[in-house]
């Protein structure tokens, strides 16, 4: 969820994860003290929650001595904390936050659903690939990028955010974003021949809504869109970094 402009360059969300797009010309007005308190607990609590995910990771790779087929060590709190990303694209679409951040709602909303979408309609209900080493890559990827985010956005509402956090933003996603994205469309791919042969999802004519629809095509039509986006939000937020880090240099030279 994020937060206002001090000591965060004012992004949003999709910064480091999908970028946003709109530049504001003016500084907006921050949340108020109810809201920003309501931010504190829901940002730290996300982080917790993360947390829980990557301890849960480390400690069934201990325990196992492998990789592979973690994600049943961790898919109640993943589908849990994710799921609960909705809320917050809800107060960023809806309610205060677009008087707060910039923020391109169609961008945000690709990156929630996206992950959403990925966490329910593919690992959960194609049982088949959550064995598959792709879903350990977007699950870590996400992982990594919402402890960092979730911290980002908590120091930047209370006015204290540690350099460290802010470059880890603004450049972890350099190798998180094409790993994440890699892994979402590796476990799609591995999803379809179980689509196609159950018919998941799929709706066949003749019926009595004379409406037909096929999920693995839809699958496909899926892994097509991230084709035109992903290098959109990727350059975007390498000009994010360029922006935000540049000016924290700046800032500290003049000190």
């Amino acid at each position: 969820m994020a937060a206002s402009g001090s000591g965060g360059g004012g992004s949003s969300r999709a910064d480091n994860g999908y970028g946003s797009q709109q530049q504001q010309p003016r500084r907006r007005k921050g949340p108020g003290a109810l809201a920003t308190a309501y931010l504190v607990i829901y940002n730290v609590v996300m982080t917790a929650g993360w947390l829980v995910i990557a301890v849960g990771l480390v400690r069934a790779y201990l325990a196992k001595g492998s990789y592979h087929s973690l994600y049943y060590s961790i898919e109640k709190p993943l589908k849990f904390f994710q799921t609960g990303a909705l809320l917050e694209e809800y107060l960023l679409i809806a309610k205060y936050l677009p008087g707060i951040v910039p923020s391109s709602v169609v961008l945000t909303a690709f990156q929630v659903m996206s992950r959403v979408f990925l966490t329910w309609a593919v690992t959960h209900s194609v049982k088949e690939v959550q064995t598959e080493d792709s879903v350990l890559l977007f699950v870590v990827a996400w992982t990594i990028t919402e402890i960092i985010r979730y911290s980002f956005y908590t120091f930047s509402l209370l006015n204290h955010l540690p350099y460290l956090i802010k470059w880890a933003r603004y450049t972890l996603f350099i190798i998180l974003y094409p790993m994440g994205v890699s892994g979402e469309l590796l476990t799609i791919y591995a999803a379809l021949p179980f689509v196609r042969q159950s018919g998941l999802y799929s709706i066949s004519l003749p019926n009595k809504y004379n409406f037909s629809f096929d999920y693995y095509t839809f699958l496909i039509l899926v892994m097509i869109s991230y084709i035109p986006i992903f290098p959109q939000l990727y350059f975007h937020m390498l000009h994010q970094r360029r922006k935000v880090l540049s000016h924290t240099e700046e800032h500290k030279k003049s000190e």
